[in-house]
């Protein structure tokens, strides 16, 4: 366990959630019943950290470990997922770069008035302060 933790950045708590909750199929374990993880194992943790990044929960993750399992069958159901995800994503990450630009804005903004170029003027304080 300690090995994958390392090869994947999972803490041990949640690849051993990870397993128990059964997204991690197909896990031998070894005569000393510890679980023993192969390098599909490890593809397989990497791609579940992925999918987790990607703002899929725990329900999402255990449907697409069931699809996998399914087989190719399962390819267009795992396609919409993903893409479904991507949609989202692409919808945070234009949020993100609003945000970034407004505060870009506000640094430049501030910056002028610190160093004389431009009067302030509050949004929130009104003009007559």
């Amino acid at each position: 366990m300690k090995q994958a933790c390392e090869l994947t950045g999972l803490s041990y708590e949640t690849l051993k959630f990870y397993c128990r909750s059964e997204l991690v199929p197909r896990v031998h374990r070894d005569a000393r019943n510890h679980r023993v993880f192969d390098d599909h194992n490890i593809a397989w943790i990497r791609s579940l950290v992925c999918l987790r990044r990607c703002g899929l929960g725990i329900a999402e993750m255990k449907r697409c470990v069931a699809l996998c399992l399914e087989g190719e069958a399962s390819i267009p159901q795992r396609r919409e997922i993903l893409a479904e995800k991507r949609e989202e994503l692409q919808h945070r990450l234009q949020d993100i770069e609003d945000s970034i630009a407004y505060i870009d804005a506000k640094e430049q903004f501030y910056e002028a008035v610190l160093d004389g170029t431009t009067p302030y003027v509050s949004n929130v304080l009104g003009l007559e302060e």
